[in-house]
């Protein structure tokens, strides 16, 4: 049967997680990277209010934590990773220094993009890691670079992380078609979590079937229960070896859940477009206890090694606010040097050049005519 929210969510609750597939290591290294992302994500939330001094939308991506805990044990330090607006995951499993992160939040010049992006268009060059807050456009560039790294041979992979929504924009189609028709090194990743803002995905979509969809344009689709760190881990670890070795572009479809609103601290429930029931599900069913249920009955970890961790994770966390709130707010002679560059020095090249010449607009218009 395809996955599909509905089919999930009539379902019992998921029981099929096991970490021996992947080995004790890989388990439990699971387990504390999406530790560390959720008390992140968390000690932001509580900290955006009262104190006010976070002065950028958030999208947080509290009970999401499964895809990006499993990259960050897979992607390369030389790939390229693209993201769109729920950009914290991402940012995190490019291993991106998380201490930026939070300076960028704060609008210290120490962030990430000197405090000058925020949550939704973080970036860190430094770690090949990319965010924007324009639908699908993480997929376009990441398409892009990925012609990039074919044209090089340089081995070099590029990985795309978005939510369903973006495939609601015809950019994604494009690159779809492209990456699958040049067979480029890119991995698609999507985090399908039901809903654009308000909107079900299937008020927008006639069929939930972005997998079927996307194969006839020659790229390898599949669907997972994306709230399954270990299974998220072994397909995407399958899929980035075939990127990686010339298999073409691929597509990999994590279902999965945002607890929170859509933006920001604040409970967006007023409209009541989702149910408690469901959230309740989904809750139920949240990736840190699935994994963490069963590294305790395999005796992998003890519940004091648990809150040793947490105690060195709301350390780290705790360095990260002083760090932030400690940076300066950066200073901008001139906003307008933000956007472009008043050197150009190949047009004034080409400028010249043109001018040194004998250029004669009337035959030039004649040469073109006939065209």
């Amino acid at each position: 049967m395809m996955l599909s929210h509905k089919t999930i969510a009539l379902g019992d609750d998921y029981t099929s997680l096991d970490p021996r597939s992947a080995g004790r290591e890989t388990g439990l290294e699971l387990h504390r990277q999406m530790l560390r992302l959720r008390r992140m994500e968390e000690a932001l939330l509580a900290e955006y209010h009262p104190a006010d001094e976070m002065r950028c939308p958030i999208h947080f991506c509290i009970g999401q934590e499964s895809v990006p805990a499993a990259l960050s044990l897979l992607v390369g330090k030389d790939d390229f990773l693209f993201s769109h607006h729920r950009s914290h995951g991402y940012f995190f499993a490019k291993g991106a220094p998380l201490r930026e992160l939070f300076a960028e939040i704060y609008g210290r010049e120490s962030g990430a993009s000197g405090g000058m992006a925020g949550s939704q268009d973080i970036s860190h060059p430094a770690s090949n890691f990319f965010s924007g807050a324009i639908l699908s456009g993480a997929v376009s560039i990441a398409v892009g670079a990925a012609m990039g790294f074919q044209l090089q041979k340089s081995g070099r992979i590029s990985v795309a992380g978005f939510g369903e929504g973006a495939t609601d924009e015809g950019a994604f189609w494009e690159a779809v078609n492209h990456a699958g028709n040049k067979k480029l090194p890119v991995l698609f990743v999507v985090e399908n979590n039901r809903y654009a803002t308000f909107s079900d995905q299937l008020k927008r979509q006639e069929r939930d079937n972005i997998c079927e969809r996307v194969r006839p344009f020659g790229v390898r689709a599949t669907q997972i229960f994306g709230n399954d760190p270990v299974l998220a881990w072994q397909t995407l670890a399958g899929e980035i070896e075939r990127v990686r070795n010339g298999g073409g572009a691929a597509l990999v479809e994590a279902y999965t859940y945002r607890w929170n609103s859509h933006v920001g601290p604040e409970d967006d429930g007023f409209n009541h477009y989702r149910s408690a029931e469901e959230i309740a599900f989904w809750k139920r069913n949240c990736p840190i206890r699935l994994l963490q249920e069963k590294l305790l009955d395999l005796g992998w970890i003890s519940p004091e090694e648990i809150a040793a961790i947490e105690g060195e994770i709301a350390s780290e966390i705790a360095g990260c606010f002083e760090f932030a709130k400690a940076s300066k707010f950066p200073e901008v002679a001139d906003w307008t040097r933000l956007n472009f560059s008043s050197s150009s020095p190949l047009a004034d090249r080409l400028l010249a050049d043109g001018e040194s010449r004998d250029f004669n607009p009337a035959q030039s218009e004649a040469k073109l005519a006939p065209y």
